[in-house]
C-alpha cells in the first residue's frame, strides 16, 4: 500500500526572538489541527541552533517540525562575526541585520528546489515574516502561494504599516494641538501623537537606510495570498478592522500563539516548568526554583515585575530613576536588568555604578534584580504578581494579559508604541510611564505611577485595571477553543484546497 506524500509547509521567519518562538509556535498550532503536514522552519545557523534546543527540551512539540540551517555569513555584511538575530544589537547594526537578511532569498530558492527534486512538487504553501515577503516572489516562482504571517497584533501591525507608507505625521502643522494626526486605516477619532513613534520614523523619508529595506517588503507581503496574525478576533475589534483596511487580503486571527500551559493560571513551578523552554530556550540566571520561592512568599497581586524583552534596554539615567523610584514606592518587584543602551556588550559585565550606591543591597528584602534571563512566564502565571512594566512587545503583552496582568507601559521600538496606545485607549489595562530612550523620567513618576497600578482600593485605577485584565483574560481563554480553533480550521482548508 503506497504511503501518500506528506504536504509541506515552509516557514520562513525574521532572525529575531520575538519572531523565531511565535513562528515555532505556528508550526505546533498548525500540526495540532492537522497532523498530515511536514512543516520546516529555515534560517541562519545559530538561528536554527536556537530553535533546535528549544525543540529538544519541549517533548510536547509534534515531531513533523524540521528545521533547515541556511548558509549565512554576518561579516560579510558588515555585522560582527556571529550576529544573526537582533538580541544585543545597536539600532544602526540592526537596520544591517535587515538587510543582511534579504541574502537568505537564495538559500530559500536553494532548498525549495531540492523539495520539488525530493518530493516531486513545491511545497503546499510558504508562510513568510512581514520582514521576509521576498518569499512571496519565491513562492510564486515554484508556483506555490504565500501566506504572511504578523506575529505581532493587528493594532499595531496596521498602525505601524500605515505610518509608514503614508507618513501623515509629516502633514501636522506647526503647533498641531499635542503634535496629534489621523493614521489611514483608522477611524477619524482615534488620533496617533508624535510622542509614540520611534525616531526612525520621523526621519524616513523613503531614501534613507530603513525606508530602503522596509517599503519594498511591505510591497512584497500586500502581493500574497493571504495574512495570518497573532492576535484575537474579540480582543482586537478596531486593530483587526484596520489591518483588513490596509491589507485588503483574507486575514486569520489565530492567536494566541502561547504555550497551552500558560493559559491555566498557576501558582508554582511544577504546572508551569515546562514553559521556559518552549518560550525562551536559555537558561535564567536565576534558578526557576528560588524565584517561586521568593514571590511565593509576597501577597497575591502585590509584585510588580519589569522586563524589556530580550533586545532592548534603557539608558544609564533613566536607570538610575527607576531604580530610585522602585526603592521609594517600598513595593515587592522583580527587575530583569541588562546593561543601559550603549553598553550591551560592555565585557565585565554590569558595572555598579549604572544603580544607586548599595542599591541591590538595600532592596535585598524588597525585591530581586536578575542580572540576565527570568522564568518571565512563571512569573506572569504567578498569582502573586500584580503587574508588569514592559517594553510592550506583542509576545510580552500576549504572555501578560494571558494572565489577567495588568501592565505599566515603556514602549522603546518598532510597534511598541501603537500596542501601548491600544492597551491605555481601547483596553484600559495599561499606563504608560514613558516612552523611548531619550525621554526624562523622574523617581517620583515612577513611584506614582507604580502605587497606581499596585493600589488594592475597590474604587481605584489599579483595581479597575485589573477587572479589565481578568476580563481580557477570560477572553483569550475562550478563543482557544472558539474563534482561534475556527480561524485556524479554515486556514488549513484555504491551504489544502490550492
Amino acid at each position: 500500500m503506497e504511503v501518500p506524500v506528506r504536504k509541506h509547509i515552509v516557514m520562513v521567519p525574521f532572525m529575531a526572538q520575538g519572531h523565531l518562538i511565535p513562528f515555532l509556535e505556528l508550526a505546533h498550532k498548525i500540526l495540532h489541527h492537522n497532523p498530515t503536514f511536514n512543516i520546516t522552519i529555515v534560517n541562519s545557523p545559530l538561528n536554527i541552533n536556537y530553535l533546535r534546543s528549544t525543540i529538544a527540551n519541549d517533548p510536547s512539540l509534534p515531531a513533523h517540525i524540521h528545521l533547515k540551517s541556511l548558509p549565512f555569513i554576518s561579516s560579510d555584511h558588515g555585522l560582527p562575526p556571529n550576529t544573526e538575530n537582533t538580541n544585543g544589537l545597536s539600532f544602526t547594526q540592526i537596520l544591517k541585520l535587515f538587510h543582511a537578511s534579504t541574502a537568505l532569498e537564495a538559500p530559500v530558492r536553494a532548498f525549495i528546489s531540492d523539495v520539488v527534486a525530493n518530493e516531486g512538487s513545491p511545497p503546499v504553501c510558504i508562510i513568510s515574516d512581514i520582514f521576509t515577503s521576498w518569499a512571496n516572489e519565491v513562492a510564486r516562482s515554484f508556483r506555490t502561494v504565500n501566506y504572511t504571517f504578523a506575529t505581532s497584533g493587528a493594532y499595531g501591525t496596521a498602525a505601524f504599516f500605515s505610518i509608514s507608507i503614508n507618513q501623515p505625521h509629516r502633514n501636522i502643522a506647526d503647533g498641531g494641538i499635542l503634535n496629534e494626526f489621523p493614521v489611514p486605516g483608522f477611524p477619524e477619532s482615534c488620533r496617533f501623537s508624535t510622542t509614540q513613534l520611534h525616531p526612525y520614523f520621523v526621519a524616513a523619508d523613503g531614501k534613507d537606510e530603513w525606508s530602503t529595506f522596509l517599503l519594498p517588503q511591505l510591497s512584497h507581503s500586500l502581493n500574497s495570498n493571504g495574512w495570518l496574525c497573532n492576535t484575537i478576533e474579540e480582543m482586537e475589534t478596531m486593530g483587526c478592522e484596520a489591518l483588513r483596511n490596509f491589507i485588503k487580503l483574507p486575514l486569520w486571527c489565530i492567536g494566541p500563539l502561547l504555550p497551552s500551559n500558560m493559559l491555566k493560571k498557576t501558582s508554582g513551578l511544577d504546572t508551569g516548568s515546562s514553559i521556559i523552554s518552549q518560550r525562551s530556550g536559555k537558561l535564567p540566571a536565576i534558578e526557576p526554583k528560588k524565584c517561586i520561592e521568593w514571590i511565593d512568599s509576597h501577597p497575591q497581586g502585590s509584585v510588580l515585575y519589569i522586563s524589556f524583552g530580550s533586545q532592548n534596554t534603557i539608558s544609564d539615567t533613566q536607570m538610575m530613576e527607576l531604580a530610585n523610584g522602585l526603592e521609594e514606592s517600598k513595593k515587592p518587584f522583580i527587575w530583569v536588568i541588562r546593561p543601559p543602551i550603549g553598553f550591551e556588550h560592555l565585557n565585565g559585565g554590569f558595572r555598579p555604578e549604572w544603580l544607586p550606591s548599595g542599591f541591590e543591597d538595600r532592596v535585598k528584602s524588597q525585591g530581586l534584580v536578575v542580572h540576565g534571563w527570568a522564568p518571565q512566564l512563571e512569573i506572569l502565571c504567578h498569582r502573586s504578581t500584580g503587574a508588569f512594566l514592559s517594553h510592550c512587545g506583542w509576545n510580552s503583552v500576549m504572555e501578560s494579559l494571558s494572565q489577567g496582568v495588568p501592565m505599566i507601559g515603556w514602549p522603546l521600538g518598532a510597534e511598541q508604541g501603537f500596542n501601548a496606545k491600544m492597551l491605555v485607549e481601547e483596553m484600559g489595562v495599561c499606563v504608560v510611564l514613558t516612552n523611548g530612550v531619550e525621554s526624562t523620567i523622574g523617581k517620583e513618576e515612577v513611584k506614582k505611577v507604580i502605587e497606581v497600578v499596585l493600589d488594592k482600593n475597590e474604587d481605584g485605577k489599579g483595581n479597575d485595571m485589573r477587572r479589565k485584565a481578568t476580563e481580557l483574560r477570560k477572553l483569550i481563554q475562550a478563543s482557544v477553543d472558539g474563534s482561534s480553533n475556527k480561524a485556524m480550521d479554515d486556514f488549513i482548508s484555504t491551504i489544502l484546497s490550492n
